[in-house]
């Protein structure tokens, strides 16, 4: 018997948890956690205690970072991927498109034309190459990801804060990719927010004394297949993958990091304004070099 595993959760008894309800002390996993003036509290302790008179909002089901806890709890998942998948199949239809979404620091030539790019005042692009896909195996790929690592993120952290994790961390990517390859090198793809949602994974199981193994594992897989060379037309960008991978450790430690209070929301916020103001100085100065 391996008496060194953690206790699985009581409503899923298949996720290990070392987070106890601190009025009942069951074990329970971040969906079932809520936030209490003390630690976490379970959905039976909380409904228990709706009617003693407490303010509503006191009860409200809060994840382990203080969002609320929502009725489908992988709903931005599932939004993303649409959108992904949308803007895919729109570029399969308009190929012009992806030439002017596509992250590209300086300019290209496109059917004798110059496209302009970043440094030439086109900052959209930081943002709008990480829904970019041109290969099919790159967005399933991507995808799936997402899907496995973001839709347990999401319940963990809630809608907002998940939401925030993987756009910044898709700008993160984008901007260490801006500042490190040529300005005329074309790069897209979500895989810069999917490695930063792995980060921020390694965090969260770091926070709630998971497993860390399974989670190490694949990080380090991931990661190792950044620098391994790979079929198909498009090369992978390693700076976009450890810029979101940096970029979603930083937030990530900053959602789940601090303590349930009333500075805890101001905390989370003020870091996310600081990876977005890192990036936004990486940017600048790869703009100053360029022009």
């Amino acid at each position: 018997m391996d008496t060194d595993r953690l206790p699985g959760c009581y409503r899923h008894p298949d996720r290990d948890t070392g987070i106890r309800c601190t009025r009942c002390e069951r074990p329970i996993c971040p969906q079932c956690m809520i936030s209490a003036a003390v630690g976490f509290q379970c959905p039976e302790c909380v409904r228990e205690g709706s009617g003693t008179g407490h303010h509503p909002a006191a009860n409200t089901a809060r994840t382990v970072s203080g969002g609320v806890v929502a009725a489908d709890p992988h709903l931005v998942t599932k939004v993303l991927i649409g959108i992904n998948a949308a803007v895919f199949l729109v570029g399969l239809l308009v190929p012009h498109l992806v030439v002017q979404w596509e992250l590209l620091g300086r300019y290209v030539e496109y059917l004798g034309a110059p496209v302009e790019g970043v440094s030439t005042g086109q900052y959209y692009r930081l943002l709008t190459s990480v829904f970019l896909h041109v290969e099919w195996w790159h967005i399933a790929g991507n995808m799936l990801a997402l899907w496995v690592i973001g839709g347990p993120l999401e319940a963990a952290l809630g809608r907002f804060r998940y939401l925030a994790v993987y756009l910044l961390s898709g700008l993160g990517g984008s901007a260490l990719v801006y500042l490190l390859t040529a300005p005329n090198t074309p790069t897209l793809g979500a895989s810069g927010a999917v490695f930063g949602l792995l980060g921020a994974t390694v965090v969260l199981a770091r926070r709630m004394r998971y497993e860390m193994r399974p989670v190490i594992t694949m990080a380090v897989l991931m990661l190792v297949l950044t620098f391994v060379p790979f079929g198909g037309s498009l090369s992978v960008s390693w700076q976009a993958h450890i810029g979101g991978f940096v970029t979603g450790l930083l937030v990530g430690a900053g959602m789940v990091g601090p303590a349930a209070g009333r500075r805890r929301t101001l905390v989370q916020w003020g870091i996310c304004g600081a990876a977005f103001l890192l990036a936004a100085a990486v940017v600048l100065v790869r703009t100053a070099e360029l022009t």
